[in-house]
């Protein structure tokens, strides 16, 4: 028998086969697709006892500043990173942070999620701000030496997250002399920016691939004109007194997200809940803008806006995409189960609860913020439960990521 036939050779040899470090940080979609699923499932229901008064315990921002804060920059925000630092490897073919560099960036991440609770206001500021710099340069750095110049925007939206993020520590600790909602309020409009440029090229791209035949490719002018009037309308919330001319651009921008959205043809999508959840998601947007120009005259409260592009975007379109792409990059089917569309179908329900409901029955404002807490919650708790294991072990076929 040759020595090489013998099973402890051939043991050593996959072995040797296996990709290098800890499964959890051989790329950015593990550790902060688990953190950021984790912060939602448990940061949303202390908020809501916090919100009715049940726990003494008080974050180091206000309450409602601390939610608000934690649910663009601690969970959006973490799922960006982890989708960016993954997509940057397929973009440029270059290496993004792993093993122990991957591990400073999600315990800087951590560390400030955790301070936000119970440390000093300051150190909680400095861990906080210390994350979206360090990624975007890390992209820029990538993006430059691969000449991958397509994706440099990406790399600028971060840099502005970040400048809002630091004009909203400065409000709270009152270095500036402005609402510290309003930051806030541009954080959100800059990941609801992102989401739509990152939807317009994923969305249409997955329902062609299985679609046999379909073509789905807007007038280049048209997508131009969409994103333009949609950044136009969001900055006027954010930057200018409610009024008419917020109003009416808003209103176009819903018009034409609305329009988008038909485009891609979401009635075929309906036997794959993989794919209608992000055309379902993104119906949200168009609502969003649609309540956000009703709030410019007064007739809908703005949180109705906020909520339709928290929860019902941003949240829909996190829940489709981390599903997809950790199912993608772990080698398993892009096939989900039963437990995952109740997941979806929980998100979706929460923005109903959260957005919806509050308008057609305003008396039930604190028992449709729990039910969507509660909903919300149980989503993400269904995802951590399914895919920690997964990403915490190698791929399914032994290769890197």
């Amino acid at each position: 028998m040759k020595p090489e036939s013998l099973p402890i050779f051939s043991e050593v040899k996959a072995a040797a086969q296996l990709p290098p470090g800890l499964p959890l940080l051989r790329l950015g979609f593990r550790p902060f697709y688990l953190g950021g699923a984790l912060l939602a499932a448990v940061s949303v229901p202390l908020w809501v006892a916090l919100f009715l008064g049940q726990v003494p315990f008080t974050p180091t921002a206000p309450a409602l500043l601390w939610h608000a804060h934690e649910m663009l920059f601690g969970f959006a925000v973490a799922i960006i990173i982890g989708f960016l630092m993954t997509a940057g490897k397929a973009w440029t073919g270059l290496a993004t942070p792993r093993g122990a560099a991957l591990a400073g960036l999600a315990l800087l991440w951590l560390a400030a999620r955790v301070t936000a609770l119970v440390g000093p206001y300051p150190l909680y500021a400095v861990l906080d701000l210390a994350l979206l710099p360090l990624v975007a340069g890390i992209l820029v750095r990538l993006l430059l030496r691969a000449r991958n110049y397509r994706n440099l925007p990406l790399a600028l939206m971060l840099a502005l997250l970040a400048c809002a993020n630091l004009v909203f520590h400065l409000a709270v600790l009152g270095l500036l002399q402005l609402p510290a909602i309003t930051p806030l309020y541009a954080g959100l409009a800059l990941i609801v920016t992102i989401e739509c440029v990152m939807a317009g090229r994923v969305i249409p791209a997955f329902t062609m691939a299985v679609t046999p035949g379909l073509k789905l490719m807007a007038p280049v002018w048209i997508e131009r004109l969409t994103l333009g009037v949609t950044a136009l309308g969001l900055a006027l919330w954010v930057l200018a007194p409610p009024g008419v001319p917020g109003l009416v651009v808003l209103a176009l921008a819903s018009v034409l997200h609305g329009r988008r959205l038909l485009g891609w043809c979401p009635a075929l999508t309906f036997k794959r809940p993989i794919l209608w959840i992000l055309h379902a998601a993104y119906a949200w947007i168009p609502i969003g803008l649609a309540l956000l120009a009703l709030a410019q005259v007064g007739l809908v409260p703005v949180s109705a806006g906020v909520h339709a592009l928290a929860v019902g975007a941003t949240g829909g379109l996190i829940i489709g995409m981390i599903t997809r792409t950790a199912r993608g990059h772990t080698g398993r089917p892009l096939t989900v189960s039963k437990a995952e569309v109740l997941a979806y179908v929980l998100v979706m329900t929460a923005a109903v609860l959260r957005v919806l409901l509050p308008l057609l029955a305003p008396g039930l404002l604190v028992a449709s913020v729990v039910a969507a807490a509660l909903a919300w919650s149980v989503a993400f708790l269904i995802y951590l439960w399914i895919f920690t294991p997964w990403l915490m072990q190698t791929r399914l076929d032994g290769k890197d990521g």
